[in-house]
């Protein structure tokens, strides 16, 4: 039987990469997409979710989820993906409509009847938040939980201490970490340097002739315009589909470790910090009083700390050939 996911998204460029690769895999079947706001407003991560279903020929349902983080107003990325998340080349609106069920209803039920479905969040952790508030006896039902967030080892890319996943809603990734669910964190380093396309990779893609390929390369044209402003790096960097490439096939990761993990919701400095005991120090006498709720839950998450990059790329590649 074909591995199950469930996708939470807030679908902006790389977003749009990533589904595509799912959507497309032979391997896996996809049971839903839940949208959030995030890199940009809900209705317009929904709007583009449900044109790249179209663009894969796909009837998956896509579910609408929250418009806000929970406790602080939504800051969005288009300065990245811009204005409309796909690079603003004014693709057509999708022929169908989303489904009625809000996206925390969504995630529920499908976890209920699918147990030991792989759930893949590639945005702000709202949705699952919110359905881990309203049920928290999911978090046992799910058999993999694949996180694209977080800056474990190094510096972020929204601020210098916090990947944006994580840092447009601390507090709804607070709770998801504390749940117990089965997480398994992609940092943001993932996508970087060698992982990123250069500039022949992108020659490589767009020598595919596929709609999947030219839209891949054309809605990150502005992610690409600001890696390079914010790193000096040359190529498109794509977290989410990296995130994607280790969920369809986790063999991909080369070291990988497991660690309690918490993060930041109060600093001024650090908010949205993923926090990672990799000194497995958090149950000493000094820190045992702070990290107590991630200790009583006894519920380590994998951390990814690198990757074989010409192995994920080989798996982009055969989703948009």
């Amino acid at each position: 039987m074909k591995p199950l996911f469930l996708i939470d998204t807030d679908t902006a460029s790389d977003d749009a990469v990533a589904l595509i690769m799912a959507l497309r895999s032979p391997q896996v079947r996809v049971l839903a997409i839940t949208t959030v706001a995030g890199n940009v407003a809900v209705q317009q991560a929904t709007r583009n979710a449900l044109y790249t279903a179209e663009l894969c020929g796909s009837e998956v349902p896509v579910f609408v989820g929250a418009e806000e983080p929970l406790n602080r107003p939504h800051q969005s990325a288009h300065w990245f993906h811009g204005r409309d998340g796909l690079g603003d080349h004014a693709y057509p609106p999708p022929k169908r409509a989303p489904e009625k069920l809000p996206a925390l209803e969504a995630i529920i039920s499908t976890v209920e009847c699918h147990p030991g479905l792989v759930l893949v969040t590639l945005g702000p952790l709202t949705n699952v938040a919110l359905a881990l508030q309203l049920n928290p006896d999911i978090a046992a039902k799910v058999g993999r939980c694949v996180i694209m967030g977080g800056a474990p080892c190094c510096e972020g890319n929204v601020t210098p201490a916090a990947e944006y996943n994580i840092w447009c809603d601390p507090e709804a990734a607070r709770i998801v970490l504390r749940s117990g669910l089965p997480v398994e964190l992609v940092g943001w380093h993932l996508c970087r340097g060698e992982a990123a396309l250069n500039p022949d990779d992108i020659k490589h893609v767009l020598s595919f002739g596929t709609p999947q390929a030219r839209f891949a390369i054309e809605c990150n044209s502005r992610a690409q315009e600001a890696y390079f402003e914010q790193t000096g790096e040359h190529g498109i960097s794509l977290p989410d589909p990296v995130a994607m490439s280790i969920a369809l096939d986790p063999t991909i990761v080369t070291q990988q470790s497991e660690h309690y993990i918490d993060v930041e919701t109060s600093s001024e400095l650090t908010l949205g910090m993923t926090v990672v005991d990799r000194l497995n120090v958090a149950a000493n006498e000094r820190n045992r009083a702070v990290w107590a709720p991630i200790l009583e839950r006894g519920k380590k998450a994998k951390i990814y700390w690198t990757i074989d990059n010409r192995r994920w790329k080989q798996s982009l590649y055969s989703a948009l050939k």
